[in-house]
């Protein structure tokens, strides 16, 4: 992908970010106790001793966990690393009740591994991923309950997270979009994470610098903590990049700190400065023996993952003709994928795909509805396809079925049959409504036969609707030849 440049007065400015994704790993219960992980809970009813930092609650390992930090690893193209430990990251802040966070440092999980990118523009790249490692959330501090105090949730203390550190890969707030949507997505068809960002199940840490175009190296950097969505995350970066640039060309320095993003604002400000690991005085974990993974169980998780996005976009257009860009859309959510394929599985593929990426998403999205609740199912799609491959409606009919399905959750046959909408094949009484129109219009019958061969069209539109649309359209258009002809 071609770099982003800023332009500032003197010159252009190149951004170099990298990306710290949290991600919620999909699990019942926390990482270290059996306390439900659910989101949307009354404060403080998700809550065990050992979330709630009591002395002499030791800590257990949750083995679905592990398995789904492997998955994504795995799904990430990255390294799995066989041996790893949990560390305690020491720091003090009321939603944190033990003082520390248990986290892995030294030995992660996961090592090295890539994720592919694309932009709308069909431009490729590939960032790097450093690492993913294993650690548990903290709780929620609410300052807005009161005027005076402030209210600690302990729901999400204790909740299982990835943290996914990419390399300074990302040359963009484009890239970093992309980067974003398509580790979001691979984690949904991983099933590992749900990506709810307006939840808080995926966010992320924007650590972004500047420097010149060919430079070697990179200059100070900040970081810009719990950007919460997409959008905010590629402004933020925007933001952030300006700033620095004008403080670099005003001959002064930028001062490696931590900031929040202000979206309404559209400016980013100071935290605190920024920590380096010594500041956090890791130590491994003295609760927790180290993590020592068998060959054999990463091998059977790795046997047992879902067909990957890539995977799927390719065998979409190698199975169902469809192209780059309509795998991309079909492929984007494993419910779209899983709900075309069941259309097009038993129907002529280029129809399923029109319709799919054409009217049916046009309903849903009038609607306002996603395909997990359409009101058109997969079977119900296919039939109303079938109906038109069989010639029993036309396509333009097929759109006011389709539009029929949506509003009252009857099936095609039963619309058709209820309105009466079957198609007309009795090449009789086709004749018979061409015959009639072309009688009453003698005129134009003679400027076509004088040449102006586009009052074809007028004459095509004439017969359906004196048949009500119903008429099929390549035998009017056949018999209309034939009869212009005689």
């Amino acid at each position: 992908m071609s770099s982003y440049r800023i332009t500032g007065e003197t010159g252009e400015w190149e951004i170099v970010v990298g990306l710290e994704v949290h991600a919620q790993i999909v699990s019942r219960s926390k990482l270290f106790s059996g306390a439900s992980a659910e989101y949307g809970a009354e404060p403080n009813t998700h809550v065990s001793l050992i979330d709630a930092g009591f002395p002499g609650m030791l800590p257990t390992l949750n083995e679905e966990c592990v398995a789904q930090a492997v998955r994504t690893g795995l799904g990430l193209k990255a390294k799995i690393n066989l041996f790893s430990r949990f560390d305690r990251k020491n720091y003090f802040y009321a939603d944190l009740p033990t003082g520390y966070q248990i986290s892995q440092f030294a030995h992660p999980i996961v090592g090295e591994g890539v994720v592919e990118t694309e932009l709308p523009d069909g431009s490729t790249g590939r960032v790097g991923i450093t690492r993913l490692h294993m650690e548990q959330d903290a709780g929620k501090s609410l300052h807005d309950q009161d005027p005076t105090r402030s209210f600690i949730d302990l729901n999400r203390a204790g909740v299982a997270l990835m943290e996914i550190v990419s390399e300074p890969d990302i040359r963009s707030p484009e890239e970093a979009g992309a980067y974003l949507r398509k580790l979001r997505q691979i984690l949904r068809y991983l099933g590992t994470c749900d990506g709810n960002m307006e939840e808080g199940s995926m966010r992320a840490d924007v650590n972004v610098s500047v420097r010149k175009p060919g430079e070697e190296g990179f200059r100070t950097r900040c970081e810009i903590k719990n950007v919460n969505s997409i959008r905010f995350v590629m402004q933020a970066i925007e933001v952030e990049a300006q700033r620095q640039v004008e403080i670099w060309e005003a001959g002064g320095t930028v001062d490696q700190e931590t900031r929040l993003f202000d979206h309404a604002k559209a400016e980013t400000r100071s935290l605190r400065n920024k920590e380096d690991a010594h500041d956090y005085r890791y130590f491994p974990d003295p609760d927790l023996l180290a993590l020592v993974l068998k060959q054999e169980w990463v091998d059977e998780l790795k046997a047992a993952l879902p067909e990957l996005p890539e995977e799927k976009r390719a065998r979409l257009e190698r199975e169902y003709g469809v192209t780059r860009y309509e795998s991309g859309v079909l492929a984007a959510e494993q419910a779209v994928a899983d709900f075309y394929e069941e259309v097009a599985r038993d129907a002529d593929a280029r129809l399923a795909t029109n319709w799919m990426l054409g009217d049916f998403f046009a309903a849903l999205n009038r609607t306002g509805r996603s395909i997990e609740d359409s009101p058109v199912s997969a079977k119900g799609l296919r039939e109303l396809l079938g109906l038109i491959s069989d010639s029993t409606i036309n396509g333009k009919i097929a759109k006011e079925v389709l539009e029929d399905m949506v509003e009252t959750g009857e099936s095609a046959s039963a619309i058709v049959d209820r309105k009466g909408l079957r198609q007309v094949t009795d090449t009789g009484a086709i004749e018979k409504a061409i015959a009639d129109i072309l009688a009453a219009n003698a005129d134009k019958v003679a400027e076509y036969k004088g040449g102006k061969e586009k009052l074809f069209g007028f004459f095509v539109g004439q017969t359906m609707k004196a048949m009500k649309g119903k008429a099929n359209p390549a035998m009017v258009n056949e018999l209309l030849k034939k009869l212009l002809a005689g």
